[in-house]
């Protein structure tokens, strides 16, 4: 990336999973740089959802490049995920007809509930012998019926506290989009609430975001907390990272037990989705 920035300009690994994101610091300067990057970016730095987008630049062999601000700040503790801001960002994102038509021109369809169980049996069937994960994909079986087709909006996909950055000038933001997809917003919901906010601070949660807790909604919000949880186990064997899929083995157990306390009464949160 030298050749195109300046050989002032220096330029390490941001590091994360692929290999596409890096920082480039010269002269008190700095950005976040990424290769190959959805053009869904520029919607989302216009929205105000990430950072703002400075420019994009196509490179000789086909890549292209983006640059954002770079924002000095931290990501979110657990405990601030309970906060009204957070749930008005989620309501902003999941209530936004740009993002929305945006990703639809992108090709995206929607991410059905079928879908979703489909990648399920296909990818955990070597745990199917634990009890707790026989029992969750049961469950998702037998209440597949039940979760609607109707509502689709963008979701993240996975908004664990990591993903949400604080700037020093107090800007929150959720950053690294590359999962993003057409979906129920009890998806995303689903995480935060099973995974980050005390019961007795849902109906307040939710009354920042947009919407009332209704025990229709809160049986969409387990079955997705389910499916998510079972992919990260499946995900976690595979990258042999066994604690941390015993760890949400156990959060998945307690999820399914949770129905006796629909509405809560002091319950205190999981901790499944603190990654």
């Amino acid at each position: 990336m030298e050749h195109f920035l300046g050989r002032d300009w220096e330029i390490t690994p941001a590091g994360g999973v692929t290999g596409k994101a890096f920082f480039a610091r010269h002269g008190g300067k700095e950005l976040f740089l990424k290769r190959n990057s959805s053009p869904f970016l520029a919607m989302l730095s216009a929205e105000g959802i990430v950072p703002k987008l400075v420019w994009t630049k196509r490179l000789e062999n086909g890549d292209v490049i983006s640059a954002q601000h770079w924002m000095n700040g931290r990501e979110l503790a657990p405990d601030e995920m309970e906060s009204g801001r957070v749930a008005r960002l989620m309501g902003k994102i999941h209530s936004s007809n740009p993002l929305l038509s945006m990703l639809k021109r992108l090709g995206k369809k929607p991410f059905l509930p079928s879908m979703m169980l489909h990648e399920i049996h296909s990818r955990v069937d070597v745990l199917y012998t634990h009890p707790d994960i026989a029992a969750a994909v049961r469950f998702l079986e037998t209440q597949l019926p039940s979760v609607p087709e109707t509502q689709f909006v963008v979701c993240h996909g996975d908004v664990n506290h990591h993903n949400w950055l604080l700037s020093d000038e107090d800007e929150l933001f959720l950053i690294d989009w590359d999962g993003a997809m057409i979906a129920d917003p009890a998806m995303d919901i689903g995480t935060l609430l099973f995974g980050y906010v005390e019961r007795e601070k849902w109906s307040d949660w939710l009354y920042e975001y947009g919407i009332e807790l209704t025990p229709s909604f809160y049986r969409r919000m387990k079955w997705y907390a389910a499916a998510q949880m079972l992919l990260w186990i499946e995900w976690n064997r595979e990258k042999s990272r066994f604690h941390d899929m015993n760890r949400i083995i156990a959060a998945l157990h307690r999820l399914m037990i949770d129905d006796k306390n629909l509405f809560g009464n002091g319950e205190t949160k999981h901790d499944a989705f603190k990654k």
